[in-house]
């Protein structure tokens, strides 16, 4: 080889260009393909997102309604409530206990 440029190496540098282009070509093609895909996978992330952000804000109204319902009940049941509604019941029963005796002191008084 004395430094001349033949077609054989023409050829040759032409099929390397060839393949580089062919390559970046197909490079291109995938890395756009894969940018769609990573944009739709993005799309259903974030719908997938929304839909677990409302459930959670269903799940958490829930919770909280339940918790306000428990915390009225446990107000109603609680130990100074019971103790009241205890002793309004007994007074309750004292009085019917005072009219039934005035009762059966009205009858006797009448027979």
């Amino acid at each position: 080889m004395d430094g001349s440029v033949d077609i054989r190496l023409i050829i040759t540098l032409g099929g390397i260009l060839f393949s580089i282009a062919g390559t970046a070509a197909v490079a291109r093609s995938q890395i756009s393909r894969l940018t769609e895909l990573l944009k739709d996978i993005e799309s259903r992330t974030r719908a997938a997102d929304n839909r677990v952000d409302k459930l959670e804000t269903t799940v958490l109204s829930h919770i909280q309604t339940q918790t306000q319902r428990v915390d009225i009940l446990a107000g109603m049941m609680s130990p100074a409530n019971q103790e009241r509604h205890h002793r309004e019941a007994a007074t309750v029963l004292a009085r019917i206990e005072v009219l039934e005796r005035v009762q059966q002191k009205l009858e006797s008084k009448v027979a």
